[in-house]
Parts: C-alpha cells; sequence; structure tokens
C-alpha cells in the first residue's frame, strides 16, 4: 500500500523532534505535526522543542542560574568583596524577558533542525482517525487527512493539581516561568523535583517562600539521606517547610491575595499559590482519538506500550512523558533514538533503562544514579555504605552553614558500585561521569584505585575508605 508518509509523529518535544529528524535521516519520508509556539501554556499552546525547551528544563535552569546569584553575592563578602554602600539590586522582569528570548531562539532552531533533515513541519493539533491515518487540523480550522506506515505519538505531558474549592486560583511552573511580575509570597504545594526547584528560585530571587507536602520529607523515591539533606537545605536558605500538611481550599481576598485553608498547618497567606503536585500524560487535551482506535491506556492515562515502545495497534508507536516510563528529556531522546533503529532501520532495539543519572536543580541541587539505600535492600543486595557530609570549600570562607552530602551503596558480594548519590554544589556534572562508571560496572575497588581531583569535592567519590554501615539481608555476615 502506498502512504503519504512513513511515518508521521504527533509531538515536537524532545522525543518527538528526534525520532522525526533521524528517521528521516535514515531515509524515511516523515511529517510532523506540533501547535504553534507560546511563552505561556494553555490548550492551544505548543511550540517545537516541547515541554523541555519552552516550559521546563531549559527555562527553569536558567532561572536557577538567576537566582544562584543571591547567595553567590552574599558568599563574597567572606571572600575579600565588598559590595560598597547598596547591595546588588535585581530585575524580575529583565531576566523573564532574556528567558524568553532564548526560548524563541531555541524555538527556531528546532524548526530549522527539522527543515534541514528533510522532515514536512505542520502546525496545528493531530488526531489518529485510523491505524495509519492522521487529521492534522491547523490553527485556522482546516482539517486534512495524512496517511502513514507508522504513526509515532510524543504529545508529551502537562502539569496536574488536585480538584479542589478554589484550585484554578493557583498556577503551574508552566505560567511560573512567564509571570510578568515577582510574586512577593509564594506557596510552593509539592514536593517533587519541580516543587524544590521553584521553592529555590523563588527565594533565590527575593520572594518570601513557603512550601508545603503531605509527606514527611521531600522528594519521594530518592534516596532517604538525600531527602533529609534538601530538606535542611531548604531551611537553610531560608524557606519555610510544612510537611504533613495538605491544602483543604484557597480563597481570594479583596486585596487579591489568597488564602489557603490547611488540614494541618491553619490558614496560610500568600500573593501566589504554584501548584507543583505531578503531572499527567497528554492523551485528551487535545483529544488524540487513542481509544476508539484501540489504543490502550493504563489507569492514569498513558499510553501502554511494549518493550520496543509499540502501542496495542501495530502501526502505532509512543515515545517519552506520554508512556509515563521515565519521565526525563534523555530518555526521550533515547527512545525516540531506539524507534528509528526498530521501524526504519529494521533494527529491532529496546531502550536502556538502566542505570540512568538523574538530577534535581534545588540549591544547592542533587544528583543521583543507579539504587537508593531502600532499593537496594528491596532487591536483595547485601551492601556497604559509604557516607561523607562536609562543608564545600566553595563556600568555607562565607559563613553559611550548608553541607553537601555523598553517598556509595556497594554490592559486597560482587564490590560493583550499585548507587551514587549527591547534595552539593556541581553535583549534575559530577554525577555525569558516575553514570558512565556505573554503566560499565565499577567496583569499589576501581573507585578506591581512581586518583582524585584535589581540592575538589568529586574527589570524595573516590577517596570514601569506610563504610558507614552495612545494610541487607546478611548484613550480620562479616
Amino acid at each position: 500500500m502506498e502512504y503519504d508518509y512513513d511515518v508521521f509523529t504527533i509531538g515536537g518535544g524532545s522525543g518527538g523532534v528526534r525520532a522525526a529528524r533521524m528517521s528521516s535521516t535514515a531515509g524515511a519520508k516523515v511529517g510532523l505535526v506540533e501547535l504553534p509556539y507560546a511563552a505561556i501554556s494553555s490548550a492551544t499552546a505548543g511550540g517545537l522543542g516541547g515541554t523541555c525547551v519552552i516550559r521546563g528544563c531549559v527555562p527553569k535552569k536558567l532561572l536557577v542560574y538567576g537566582a544562584a546569584f543571591e547567595a553567590e553575592f552574599r558568599d563574597a563578602v567572606g571572600f575579600g568583596w565588598d559590595h560598597g554602600e547598596s547591595a546588588p539590586t535585581f530585575s524580575w522582569e529583565r531576566l523573564i524577558a532574556a528567558k524568553t528570548t532564548e526560548i524563541e531562539r531555541l524555538n527556531g532552531i528546532y524548526g530549522r533542525i527539522l527543515d534541514n533533515a528533510g522532515v514536512d513541519k505542520f502546525e496545528g493539533v493531530g488526531k489518529v482517525t485510523g491505524p495509519h491515518e492522521v487529521t492534522v487540523t491547523t490553527v485556522d480550522g482546516v482539517a486534512t487527512k495524512y496517511s502513514a506506515k507508522t504513526i509515532l505519538l510524543a504529545p508529551g505531558g502537562r502539569a496536574w493539581y488536585p480538584s479542589i474549592p478554589g484550585a484554578d486560583l493557583g498556577i503551574t511552573s508552566d505560567e511560573a516561568l512567564a509571570f510578568e511580575k515577582q510574586p512577593k509570597r509564594v506557596l510552593v504545594i509539592g514536593g517533587g523535583y519541580i516543587a524544590v526547584e521553584f521553592a529555590g528560585i523563588f527565594a533565590g530571587l527575593g520572594s518570601d517562600v513557603e512550601i508545603m507536602y503531605r509527606a514527611d520529607l521531600p522528594l519521594r523515591g530518592f534516596d532517604e539521606e538525600v531527602r533529609q539533606t534538601v530538606a535542611n537545605n531548604l531551611e537553610g536558605r531560608g524557606i519555610v517547610v510544612r510537611d504533613g500538611v495538605n491544602p483543604l481550599k484557597i480563597s481570594k481576598n479583596d486585596d487579591g491575595s489568597l488564602s489557603v485553608e490547611t488540614d494541618a498547618a491553619g490558614v496560610i497567606e500568600t500573593d501566589c499559590v504554584m501548584w507543583a503536585t505531578g503531572r499527567v500524560p497528554n492523551t485528551d487535551r487535545p483529544d488524540l482519538g487513542l481509544k476508539e482506535i484501540g489504543v490502550e491506556l493504563d489507569a492514569k492515562g498513558a499510553v501502554v506500550v511494549d518493550e520496543y515502545s509499540k502501542t496495542t495497534v501495530d502501526s502505532i508507536y509512543a515515545v517519552g512523558d506520554v508512556t509515563n516510563r521515565v519521565n526525563l528529556t534523555p530518555v526521550a531522546l533515547m527512545e525516540g533514538m531506539a524507534f528509528k533503529d526498530t521501524v526504519v532501520r529494521g533494527i529491532p532495539t529496546k531502550p536502556d533503562y538502566e542505570n540512568i543519572p538523574s538530577a534535581v536543580f534545588c540549591q544547592p541541587p542533587v544528583a543521583t544514579v543507579g539504587m537508593t539505600e531502600a532499593q537496594a535492600i528491596a532487591a536483595g543486595h547485601t551492601c556497604d555504605v559509604y557516607t561523607s557530609t562536609f562543608t564545600p570549600m566553595k563556600i568555607s570562607l562565607a559563613g553559611r552553614v550548608e553541607k553537601a552530602f555523598m553517598k556509595l551503596i556497594v554490592d559486597v558480594d560482587t564490590d560493583k558500585v550499585i548507587g551514587c548519590h549527591m547534595v552539593g554544589p556541581d553535583s549534575a556534572e559530577i554525577m555525569q561521569g558516575l553514570g558512565i562508571a556505573l554503566k560499565c560496572g565499577a567496583t569499589k575497588k576501581q573507585f578506591d584505585s581512581c586518583v582524585g581531583i584535589h581540592p575538589s569535592s568529586a574527589e570524595e567519590f573516590v577517596t570514601m575508605r569506610d563504610a558507614t554501615r552495612r545494610v541487607g539481608p546478611n548484613a550480620e555476615k562479616k
């Protein structure tokens, strides 16, 4: 059968663009549909680059960099610098304008990347109307049907918040990245990585910040000692931490401020509520038409796929956050590459989810690769755990009390390092190299044999000689 396209991709985020570009380069005829760029998310907002480039990783990291200067200005005094009569001043409007200019530049680059690869781009909404058919509706309402041998779903995800009275008075990270004016008081609701990152951003840029989450510690799923260190650092940076608290209702006051009723902390007055309570797959907004053609969705609305990213319809695949596997930009890129190999090149390729490094850009940042201590024990490993807590040299003269934390988890039977965790300056940069080491199956003996770079925080990972404790099913045996 003749098709208009070999591959038609719905979604122009990281996974969709990578899969489309590489599939076209490999010889396939490829089409891709994405909504037009918009700085603030809405039902009609989109843009090539997707969540990561437009309203996620990239703009957030730019704001993280901006927020970090506040602490560094204060630290500089301990190293002999004098700010003079007046302290440095900050312009929220100038930062947001510079951020927006950069995002618009990147959005244009993504468009040129697809053009150079020979991908046909469409601005609008794509709906699957058959196993080999996509109907594209442009922004002016014109609908056109295209046939495709293979359809790739890559529409990503979106922010979610609970349905409590007044919930819509709050914002999500989408709007927080495009605020025209900085709020004086901010309440961040949530304990995940987006929550702790934005709490640090707002606090570093001068807002009075509170963070509320229902658990006893932030960053559920991360190593327990990492979580405790992050909680301590949030408070150390002047953020009010309210753990074990849930919001019940949000009301708007006559002066425009907000009152948040809670179950365990009374009523909190603030100027802005930011929801950071998770994300959900974009399978229902706009309607992709998946249920009608037999694409199975799980209870959270994610597209169900096999180990090769194929859905329950043989001609339809899915990558990225819409599958709710590992929701990280580099993972979507990996899945897009595996799709190209499997579908276009005919070489069945499974994405590899083992030992994926990740980072949380709170202040100071968190980085991790491999198992947490709890995961290692649950998997039946008996482990030696090595930990180190210290004041980074970078702030040693600043008079600021803030500890870096490092942790290695070593399987006793094989001597392999199966988990690395860090909280502290440059942790993401350090962890990328350790991720390679774990992928190669490095042992603790090999870590110990590596000469450290002195003086650096990174050298601590190759100088921890004495185990803090032994844990696991055979921990009592020596």
